[in-house]
């Protein structure tokens, strides 16, 4: 796991040196192990190197056969024990152990075409000596980032925005579109970024730069049709239980310690399962766990932890510890991004990298096997009366507040926000803060005139939905939550709060084997009437207790509305009522003071909304 970054430019006033040093030193927290890089007339890159495999001569830059090619590569390749034995059958020879030397072999030997041969996670750059292009490439589900940067002769990539902002061509102004789109999703979704001249590489992507421009291409899709019919249930249980099996043991590869995290959910408690079937000793589990005992699963996370007899660690995120850790969340989350997960996600990561430096975990399980509430709602709307829907807004603004996490009055108030629109834009809004009324109604005069129509939530949603199949019903939200929650939020969240601590996060749920598998499974095996994971569940109900199959779902939250009445409570206040604060600016002052008002008089429960400007606000107030 690494930082890799890599510019090309016309301006003979940028010392080249320099650059690469800073950006180097912007982006080391990634790869603390070592550092490479190769310049000639035209291009420049390099690498912070977290060792994972070949520790000792697994250094990069790493050159092909020919020489003609050059690599930095971030993530793991779990399947190049197999490929490199492919290539020495037809006579190339390697000096390294590493998965980044079968990397750029194989692209010399089939080019492009290289891709699809690829199980991992990975973004990587390889460029040509010889005719002066760069090849950059991104995993199928963008498990790991690529930003860039092009204008005119210029182009600049890295792991990270920190990284991409030492690069001195780039305008650093800030998109109004990404800040609404932000508002609503609580993340800025690919290709955009917070900056206007910054784009994300999208998932399964891939650019071709050179004297004739930028080439970008999507390299991977998977598809929910045709289904695949099985005689009994029996056998889809069987086939899922050898593929996870089998991922779990291709990540397991490595040359340092590695553990798991633990939940005391089903898709971490399985995860665990399978590392500790095939290891020899207890495997070492870490758990985050909260005082608010509607948050807390530390219960769940000890039952598991013995029933598999791990060596088992666990440490509180109490309110303390989120103020201690806040000031380090600024700094490393790059773009604004709301999703509190962040926040116990960095003090896990943290805790991990105590003991081992490779890390698998359940995330994905959702998205593969179907795990969110939210798909059965669209089933439930269907099944209402668009009449009811002005009904049921005001039933569910007359419930009491309940700050527990998950309230039935809070996601009543969540699911009436979208009825009746399109139902991709209804499934963000279900997800996400402000919905686009609340924004519209509420923006300055200012800020709304600097909005276009073309990259608003509705455009970018019908826009990437397009490629989304058309008569699978539900099933397309799958492919949304893919497209969007899974790429820009989830993953991002893993990858930053885990590379902050320089512990590299494996995800066995998002082997594309699996991924694909279950996508043609029928969907009646993945939600099943009420059952949510339904295929999954009938595989724990094999090697787990069935209160830790069959426990409600809490997800990785925090107790951020009681937060926000408490420890929150002061700087919330500073921000909503300084005519200076960045939020502000955006929207007018009353609205984001009656938003807090109303929930510290707990007439509304507006955690979201105020954990959305106020990290947006921190987040500004960071890079000024």
């Amino acid at each position: 796991m690494c930082a890799i970054y890599g510019f090309t430019t016309s301006c003979s006033k940028i010392d080249k040196a320099k650059v690469l040093n800073d950006m180097s030193k912007a982006l080391r927290h990634r790869g603390p192990d070592s550092f490479g890089s190769f310049t000639d007339c035209e291009f420049s890159m390099g690498i912070e190197r977290l060792s994972i495999l070949d520790v000792k001569n697994g250094n990069q830059p790493i050159f092909s056969n020919n020489g003609r090619y050059a690599i930095v590569h971030n993530g793991e390749i779990y399947n190049h024990l197999q490929l490199r034995k492919e290539l020495i059958k037809i006579g190339y020879t390697f000096q390294t152990n590493s998965d980044t030397e079968l990397l750029v072999n194989l692209f010399q030997h089939k080019g492009i075409a290289c891709l699809s041969d690829l199980n991992g996670m990975f973004a990587f750059a390889i460029y040509d000596i010889k005719k002066k292009e760069i090849f950059i490439a991104r995993d199928r589900f963008g498990i790991k980032p690529l930003y860039y940067f092009k204008k005119e002769n210029s182009f600049s990539f890295a792991s990270e925005l920190k990284g991409l902002l030492c690069f001195p061509e780039i305008d650093k102004t800030i998109s109004p579109e990404s800040i609404d789109l932000f508002l609503t999703m609580e993340y800025v979704p690919a290709p955009y970024s917070i900056y206007k001249e910054i784009y994300k590489l999208e998932q399964g992507h891939y650019l071709i730069v050179s004297d004739a421009g930028i080439k970008k291409k999507k390299w991977y899709e998977f598809d929910y049709q045709p289904k695949t019919i099985l005689k009994t249930k029996e056998e889809y249980i069987d086939e899922i239980d050898y593929l996870i099996n089998k991922s779990v043991k291709m990540r397991t590869l490595s040359d340092v310690p590695f553990g798991s995290f633990l939940s005391g959910g089903l898709d971490s408690s399985l995860i665990s399962y399978y590392l500790s079937s095939i290891q020899n000793k207890p495997i070492k589990t870490f758990n985050i766990s909260f005082e608010d005992s509607s948050f807390d699963e530390s219960n769940y996370a000890n039952t598991i932890a013995s029933y598999l007899e791990t060596d088992h660690t666990s440490e509180v995120f109490s309110s303390e510890k989120m103020i201690d850790i806040l000031p380090l969340i600024w700094k490393m989350m790059d773009e604004p991004f709301s999703d509190p997960s962040l926040l116990p996600s960095f003090l896990l990561s943290q805790l991990t990298k105590n003991d081992v430096t490779v890390a698998l975990s359940g995330d994905g399980g959702d998205e593969v096997f179907a795990g969110y509430p939210t798909y059965l709602a669209h089933r439930l709307v269907k099944l209402i009366p668009k009449s009811s829907y002005q009904i049921l807004a005001a039933i569910s603004d007359k419930l009491p507040i309940n700050n527990g996490n998950m309230s039935f009055d809070f996601k009543l108030r969540q699911f009436t926000k979208g009825l009746g629109l399109n139902s991709s834009v209804m499934h963000q809004f279900w997800l996400g803060s402000f919905n686009t009324i609340e924004k519209m109604n509420n923006y300055t005069s200012q800020f709304k005139n600097q909005l276009t129509k073309n990259e608003n939530l509705e455009f970018i949603v019908k826009e990437h939905m397009k490629g989304a199949p058309t008569n699978i019903g539900w099933e397309k939200h799958l492919y949304q939550d893919f497209r969007f929650y899974l790429q820009d939020d989830m993953l991002v969240k893993v990858d930053r709060s885990s590379m902050a601590n320089s512990l590299e996060v494996r995800i066995p749920f998002l082997d594309h084997n699996i991924v694909e598998y279950m996508a043609k499974v029928p969907s009646s095996f993945k939600y099943n009437f009420l059952t949510s994971k339904y295929i999954l569940k009938k595989l724990g109900e094999k090697y787990l207790p069935r209160d830790i199959v069959y426990r409600p779902k809490k997800g990785f939250g925090i107790p951020v509305a009681d937060w926000l009445l408490t420890t929150l409570k002061k700087p919330m206040e500073n921000m909503v009522n300084n005519p200076n604060s960045y939020i502000n600016s955006i929207f007018n002052k009353k609205y984001t003071q009656n938003l807090f008002v109303n929930h510290i008089n707990k007439k509304q429960n507006n955690r979201k909304l105020l954990y959305t400007l106020f990290t947006l606000e921190n987040w500004y107030n960071s890079q000024v």
